[in-house]
C-alpha cells in the first residue's frame, strides 16, 4: 500500500500553483526569470559590485560602476537644499514629530485616538510652518533657501491637507440639490481638471500677485502649494463622487425616516462609506501629487529633483546624471510604494471592520 506523499511547504506549494501549474506556465515563468536575470546582472554590477563608495571627490571614482561618492558629498543638499546648517535641527525636529505622531496614531489601542488625531491635524501643520520658517523666537529662514527632500515633503503634505477636505466638499457640492452650489462645484472641478499642472503653477506664480491688493504679497512657495492643491482637489472630488454614487439611496432614505438631518447623515453614514470605497483612487491622486511636486522647478523652487539637477551643474561633478537620477528616483519610488502599501493595509482593515 502506497503511503501519501508529504505535503509541500507552503511557499513551494504557492510557487507551484502560481508559476509551474502547467507546462505552459512553467515555460513562460522560466523565460521571464531568464530575462530578469540577464537584465539584473549588469544593473547590480553597476549599482553595487563595481560601485565607488568611499572618497570625497570625483577623482576617487576609479571603477566603471556608479559613483556614489557624489551622493555622499551632496547628501545634505539633497535633504535640506540651501537651508542654513545651524538651523537644520528644526527640520529634523519636525520630521521626528511627524514620525512620532504617525506611529502613535497607527496604534489602535491609543486612548482617545480620534481626539488625538484631530488635535494633531490642528496643531502640527501650523507648528511645522513655524519651525521651518521661523519667527516668534526662531531665526527666519526665507523659502528661497528651502529645498531638497524636505521641500518635496512640505509641498506634498500641505497641498494634500488642502486638497483632501476641498475635494470632499466639491464632491458633495456637485451632488447638491442647490443649483448655484452644484454649478460652482462643476465649474471649479472641470476648470482645474482641464488645465495642465505645470501651467497652473506657472500662472499661480504670475497671476496671484496681480490680483492681490496692493502691499499684500503671497510667497511663491505658497502659490505653488495652492496651485497643486486646487488641481488635486478637482481629481479628489471625482474620486469621492465615485464613492458617493456607489452607496445605495436606501440608506439615506432610512436615515431621513429616523429624523436625521443632512449633515448628520453625511458625517455619520455617507462619508465614512464613500471614503472607504474611494480610498484606492484617493491614494492614487496623492501619489500623483507627490510626483507632481517636481514641476515647481519651473518657478525656481528646488525640490529633490531640482536640487539633483542643480548639483549636476557643478563642474566638479559633471557627468553624474545617472547617479543623481537613480538616487532621486529611488526616493520617489519608495515613498510611492509605501503609500500604496499603507492604502492596501487600510483597505483590508476597513473590509474586516465592515464584515467583508
Amino acid at each position: 500500500m502506497k503511503t501519501a506523499a508529504p505535503p509541500l511547504p507552503g511557499w513551494v506549494a504557492i510557487l507551484r500553483q502560481r508559476l509551474f501549474s502547467t507546462w505552459l506556465d512553467t515555460a513562460v515563468s522560466l523565460l521571464c526569470l531568464y530575462v530578469v536575470w540577464r537584465a539584473s546582472l549588469p544593473l547590480v554590477d553597476w549599482l553595487l559590485v563595481e560601485a565607488n563608495w568611499k572618497g570625497e571627490s570625483r577623482e576617487d571614482c576609479t571603477s566603471r560602476g556608479a559613483c556614489w561618492v557624489f551622493i555622499r558629498a551632496r547628501f545634505a543638499q539633497f535633504m535640506y537644499g540651501q537651508y542654513p546648517v545651524p538651523e537644520r535641527w528644526r527640520v529634523d525636529l519636525l520630521g521626528l514629530l511627524v514620525l512620532f505622531a504617525g506611529i502613535a496614531l497607527s496604534w489602535r489601542g491609543l486612548p482617545r485616538r480620534k481626539e488625538m488625531a484631530i488635535a494633531v491635524a490642528i496643531v502640527l501643520p501650523p507648528l511645522g510652518i513655524w519651525l521651518l520658517h521661523g519667527g516668534f523666537g526662531l531665526k527666519i529662514v526665507e523659502t528661497r533657501e528651502w529645498g531638497g527632500l524636505m521641500l518635496t515633503l512640505f509641498l506634498a503634505i500641505y497641498a494634500g491637507l488642502i486638497a483632501v477636505p476641498l475635494g470632499i466638499l466639491l464632491a458633495l457640492g456637485r451632488r447638491s440639490r442647490l443649483p448655484l452650489i452644484r454649478f460652482a462645484s462643476v465649474v471649479f472641478i472641470e476648470f482645474w481638471r482641464g488645465v495642465p499642472i505645470i501651467t497652473v503653477i506657472f500662472l499661480a506664480s504670475l497671476l496671484l500677485p496681480l490680483i492681490m491688493p496692493t502691499g499684500f504679497n503671497v510667497d511663491r512657495l505658497a502659490r505653488a502649494v495652492i496651485g497643486l492643491a486646487f488641481v488635486i482637489a478637482a481629481y479628489m472630488a471625482e474620486a469621492v463622487r465615485g464613492g458617493l454614487q456607489a452607496l445605495p439611496e436606501g440608506q439615506v432614505e432610512a436615515a431621513q425616516a429616523l429624523g436625521l438631518g443632512y449633515w448628520r447623515i453625511t458625517r455619520l453614514i455617507v462619508l465614512p462609506q464613500a471614503l472607504r470605497i474611494s480610498l484606492p483612487a484617493m491614494t492614487n491622486e496623492f501619489i500623483s501629487l507627490f510626483k507632481s511636486t517636481t514641476l515647481v522647478l519651473i518657478v525656481s523652487i528646488f525640490d529633490l529633483l531640482g536640487i539633483a539637477q542643480a548639483a549636476l551643474a557643478d563642474p566638479a561633478w559633471v557627468g553624474m546624471n545617472m547617479e543623481a537620477y537613480v538616487f532621486a528616483g529611488a526616493i520617489y519610488w519608495f515613498a510611492c510604494f509605501g503609500l500604496s502599501q499603507w492604502s492596501r493595509s487600510q483597505e483590508k482593515r476597513l473590509q474586516v471592520a465592515h464584515g467583508r
